[in-house]
Order: C-alpha cells, then sequence, then structure tokens
C-alpha cells in the first residue's frame, strides 16, 4: 500500500458527507421488514449481476486493471446466484433462532455503517456480494474500491443506486468513495462499524489497526495433494478449471500439487493434455526472475495474465493452445519462490513416494511458506487420507475432489456458505474459520428464560479428582 500520509480538508470533507448521509438513512433501513429488505437483495443483484451488465463490469475490470481473463472472470458470476440463495433462505429481522431446551431466543440486528474495502482482482464481484448480505442484515455501506479499479467498483455501486432508487428506497443504503487514496481509506476506516476487508496482508493489517472491528480475508497458496486413488483425468480437468479461472487471480487457484509418485507421470500426461505447458530447467529460472524481483516481491505486471503473456515476460514463447504453465519443483521453504503463492497461470509440480505421511509433510511445510488459514483440497477415495489430511492442514478449508477456486468460496455442488471473502482464522491473521456470509453482517440479542436447573453434582463433574474430604475452611 501507498505510504501513509493525511487527508486533505478536502478529502475529509467528503468523507464526512458519505458518512452523514449513510447515518441519516441507517435508522430507516433498521425498521425494514423481512419481504422489504429480501425484495431490495433481489433488485440490487440483479442490477449489477444480470448477465449483460456483469459481462461488461467484468471486462471494464479486467481492462482497468490490466490483470485477470476478460473472457473468464464472468464464471465468477455463479457466486451472485448463490449468494443471494443463501441470504433468501435465512432469516435476519426479528427472532431468527429459538432453542427450546435452554430457554434461549436470538434476535438479528443490523451491524450498522459497513465500510467495504474492495480488492482490485474483484472489483465487480465483491460489492454485489457485500451489497446482498448487507441490505439482508439492515446494514448500510459506503464501499472503498481499489485505486486502480475505482471506475470499474463506482460503476458497478451507481447500478445498485439506481436499482433501490427505482423501487422507491433510499439509494444511499449503498456509497461509493469515487477516488480514493490510503490516506482516505484509513480515515474512512474509523469512521464506520464494521469493516469488511478483502485483500491482501496490508490491507488486513490497516483495518485491524483501525480500531474498529474488522472481518478480513488471509492471503493463499493453494496446496493440493493427489493420492493413488486419484481419478487422474476427473482431477487433471478440475485442475485446469480451478488454475486458469480468471487467469489465477484468486488466492483460492491451485498453486502446488503434491502427486503420488505412482500416478505422477499420469497425471502430469493428463494435464498436459488439459492444457498444461512443462517448462524446462532453462525456462524455469526465466519464469523465476519474471514473476519475483530480486528481493522476493511478486511482479504485478506478472500477476493473473494469460500463460502466453506470462511466457513472454519471461523471454520465451509457448503454443497458443497451452491454458497454464507448469515447473517442477526442487525444494520447499522461503528460498524456493515456487512453493508460495503465484496468483497466475502457472503451478508447481512436487512429488511424493513411499506412504501418506509425505505427502503430509510436504503440505506442512509448503504452508510454512505462506498461505496458512487459506485452503488446500485432495483428490482421493480414501476416508483415511482425507482424514488424516483434515486432522493435519492448518487451513480453514479443504475441498475433496473438486475445482479448488470454484468451490472453497461455496459451490452449488458443496454445502459451504457462499461468499466473495474467506477468513482465514487465527493462521491467516483473522477473527474468523470460515467464509464471510450473512451472519457476519449482523449482531445479535440473546433472550434467556428460565429452565430447569442443569448443574450436575461435583463428584460427576471432576471425576476421579473429587475429594469429598476436602473442605471449606470454616
Amino acid at each position: 500500500m501507498a505510504k501513509n500520509r493525511e487527508c486533505t480538508p478536502e478529502q475529509e470533507e467528503i468523507l464526512k458527507q458519505h458518512v452523514e448521509r449513510a447515518r441519516k438513512v441507517q435508522p430507516i433501513i433498521e425498521k425494514y421488514d423481512q419481504e422489504r429488505v429480501d425484495r431490495m437483495c433481489r433488485a440490487v443483484a440483479w442490477a449489477a449481476g444480470n448477465p449483460a451488465d456483469f459481462d461488461r463490469l467484468c471486462k471494464m475490470g479486467v481492462d482497468e486493471s490490466g490483470a485477470g481473463d476478460r473472457n473468464g472472470r464472468y464464471g465468477k458470476r455463479h457466486k451472485i446466484l448463490g449468494i443471494l440463495r443463501d441470504a433468501l433462505r435465512q432469516k435476519s429481522v426479528g427472532i431468527i433462532e429459538m432453542i427450546p431446551e435452554k430457554g434461549l431466543t436470538r434476535y438479528a440486528k443490523p451491524a450498522g455503517l459497513i465500510v467495504s474495502l474492495i480488492p482490485m482482482t474483484n472489483p465487480e464481484l465483491t460489492p454485489i456480494v457485500t451489497a446482498i448480505y448487507a441490505l439482508k442484515a439492515r446494514d448500510v455501506v459506503i464501499f472503498s474500491p481499489h485505486p486502480r479499479t475505482k471506475k470499474t467498483t463506482f460503476e458497478v455501486v451507481r447500478l445498485m443506486r439506481k436499482a433501490l432508487q427505482a423501487i422507491g428506497e433510499p439509494e444511499d443504503f449503498l456509497q461509493c468513495v469515487e477516488d480514493p487514496n490510503m490516506a482516505m481509506v484509513q480515515k474512512l476506516m474509523t469512521m464506520g462499524d464494521l469493516i469488511m476487508a478483502t485483500g491482501g496482508p496490508a490491507m488486513t493489517k490497516a483495518a485491524h489497526s483501525s480500531g474498529k472491528p474488522s472481518y478480513c480475508s488471509g492471503a493463499g497458496n493453494a496446496t493440493m495433494i493427489f493420492d493413488e486413488t486419484t481419478d487422474i483425468e476427473i482431477a487433471a480437468r478440475n485442475t485446469r478449471i480451478s488454475k486458469t479461472s480468471d487467469f489465477g487471480s484468486g488466492c483460492s487457484a491451485d498453486g502446488n500439487l503434491i502427486i503420488c509418485g505412482g500416478i505422477y507421470d499420469q497425471m502430469v500426461e493428463a494435464l498436459i493434455k488439459e492444457g498444461g505447458y512443462l517448462a524446462n530447467d532453462e525456462e524455469k529460472a526465466l519464469l523465476e526472475k519474471a514473476m519475483w524481483d530480486e528481493e522476493g516481491h511478486r511482479r504485478v505486471e506478472t500477476v493473473a495474465v494469460s500463460p502466453q503473456r506470462l511466457a513472454k515476460a519471461a523471454g520465451f514463447e509457448i503454443p497458443e493452445d497451452r491454458k497454464f504453465i507448469m515447473v517442477v519443483g526442487d525444494g520447499i521453504g522461503k528460498e524456493y519462490k515456487f512453493s508460495g503463492e503465484k496468483l497466475t497461470t502457472l503451478l508447481t509440480l512436487f512429488r511424493y513416494d513411499g506412504e501418506f505421511e509425505n505427502a503430509l509433510k510436504m503440505m506442512e511445510e509448503i504452508f510454512k511458506v505462506g498461505g496458512r488459514g487459506h485452503s488446500c483440497g485432495i483428490y482421493s477415495h480414501n476416508e483415511e487420507h482425507i482424514h488424516q489430511h483434515a486432522l493435519r492442514a492448518p487451513v480453514t478449508r479443504i475441498m475433496v475432489r473438486q475445482p479448488q477456486s470454484k468451490a472453497n468460496a461455496g459451490s452449488a455442488e458443496n454445502g459451504m456458505p457462499m461468499t466473495s471473502s474467506m477468513g482465514c482464522g487465527i493462521w491467516g491473521g483473522n477473527i474468523v474459520s470460515e467464509n464471510i456470509a450473512l451472519k457476519h453482517y449482523m449482531q445479535y440479542t440473546w433472550v434467556a428464560r428460565p429452565i430447569l436447573r442443569d448443574q450436575p453434582e461435583e463428584e460427576v463433574l471432576f471425576g476421579e479428582f473429587y475429594d469429598p474430604s476436602v473442605k471449606r475452611p470454616s
């Protein structure tokens, strides 16, 4: 992020006006019933997420940032459908849960004014997701776009505001800062009630330093294990789908494959059949220079680019029909750049031989390099392997036999809550170990009624350590 500097008086006035407008309409939405908020969710989701406008917004976002797949980003639209599905199926007004045996009743309350920080890689999707969940929870939102994609995000919010206005609702339920910089973002974060920060470590640190409650995402380095029971063709196809989605821009995109030696050659062959290009040692060295600078920082010009563009930046060419590049991992650790997060159309292949424990050890070492808390996956039909992987992996989510970047943020084919923001737990410096969804946009009031006494005897509670001869001194 840019070096900190103070807001100018003019910039502070802009933020003040946004907040004043949000606070003015906040009491209005807080009184809405369930039917009314659900109608707003549908309206804004369609306004910015209908096929024609979402396609336009996706292309606008890629063109503005220079990163991502202009034709492929539209594939993220399924998340809008899933998020709307999840939101509409839940209650967010009044009583949302009753636990009779405990005498407990839970009431949903709005979080208030949300400051939503939008990443460069999702300038069109994340605002729609946030708007659906926020309106459902009866919150108001001020969006702060990434400077590199501010026009795209502003256009998304403009469409959603227009939709609110068309159904007679205050458009200021949703607002967007038009020309933000880091000083304005830091100031704005101190002015809201809750921060939703989807982005990299710098954004997460800034959000947690604001003094306000914050939900953040962590860095990724998705690692997949392929054991001897892997369906090779299916796994190769899923890997291609996940790796090539938006040119690997997402933290969820497969980065490292740990492949059983018994199927390694077949797996590589299947990946090549799916469009992979296996770089030789010379090309690998060129790729490393194109992807990381001398200090080990990721070069932004090769983030989320096509494999042809990535190869060209490195100084060689690959066939036009290739979908992604593969390199063979020669080690795991900070000094081995390819064992870290790539965020582009490149995979690192690691081979394990012998027992499954060896795959788990490699996985653990990879997450010491980066990506702890985010996600990983496994292609296996061995339930004990899946279980052992789940016990050992320092991540919040594990996808079993699924395309990682299409599944871990929720899918129509798994039960994960739909989202575009993924909490990565304490591993990733986040407050939650789950997908950030509707429940995180609300707060709650618990009402407790009397129940029959529920207090076991001390000898039951303390078990073998209970000694009835020990008495309180008189």
